[in-house]
């Protein structure tokens, strides 16, 4: 890939290319990740999503050219890689482009410090090896204190499907839902269980539909006290 940054100086030669290029562009001059599970949204400008669209819908119907699937004729093609690309833009990478949604911060004047558990979360993903989705439930433990911010419940799952519509691993996806309640909540300790169906191994593969992954992040006090920890994975057992 060539190094953009220095090719490219002005607005003027930027407008000249494709939305990804000038995207990139971006990202590489600020020195940013663009990872398939990074959130971009701070590099995209008004308008360049739909732009994105179209380009991601050119690059799709060439993927299904060289499928040797003829789209002309074939009347359930005909519209297949423009339902692809709004498919990936508006909807199963949507975490990708758009900003962490508005969540709405309540002071702690109860001061509660008890165990919340919210859940069982239903989480669309999609495996960043071969873009097959993942589905599963999330369950998250908020142990708050005096100085946490209190968010609403349908928060929980807002934050979840912005953070899990993206291409990535499951282990991944968990450290960073935990990292973005963190930095919201603020809580003395933060538990968070995900099961889940990989469909890159139901559909393909070893094709196997008996198998799921369960893997948890624990934080604080869910970390460093067993009682608690033994409390919070108790309870979801009886939610199960």
């Amino acid at each position: 890939m060539p190094d953009t940054s220095a090719i490219f100086r002005s607005e003027e030669e930027l407008a000249r290319l494709s939305a990804s290029e000038r995207i990139r562009y971006r990202l590489l001059k600020a020195d940013c990740r663009y990872h398939a599970n990074d959130n971009i949204a701070e590099h995209i400008r008004p308008g360049e999503l739909d732009e994105l669209k179209a380009e991601v819908q050119g690059q799709m119907q060439k993927v299904l050219q060289a499928l040797v699937i003829d789209t002309e004729s074939d009347h359930n093609t005909q519209d297949t890689a423009k339902r692809v690309a709004k498919m990936f833009v508006e909807e199963v990478f949507r975490g990708r482009y758009v900003a962490m949604p508005a969540v709405t911060e309540f002071p702690n004047f109860s001061r509660l410090n008890e165990l919340m558990i919210v859940g069982p979360i239903t989480v669309r993903s999609a495996c960043s090896h071969h873009l097959c989705p993942i589905l599963g439930r999330v369950w998250i433990g908020i142990l708050p204190n005096e100085h946490s911010n209190l968010i609403g419940l349908s928060k929980y799952a807002r934050v979840c499907e912005w953070v899990m519509s993206r291409p990535q691993i499951q282990e991944e996806a968990v450290v960073m839902l935990a990292d973005a309640l963190q930095d919201r909540v603020k809580p003395d300790g933060l538990g968070i269980v995900m099961e889940a169906d990989h469909f890159c191994m139901h559909w393909r593969g070893v094709k196997d539909d008996d198998t799921a992954m369960t893997n948890s992040v624990m934080r604080g006090a869910f970390l460093k006290d067993p009682s608690l920890r033994r409390e919070f994975l108790s309870l979801l057992s009886k939610k199960t």
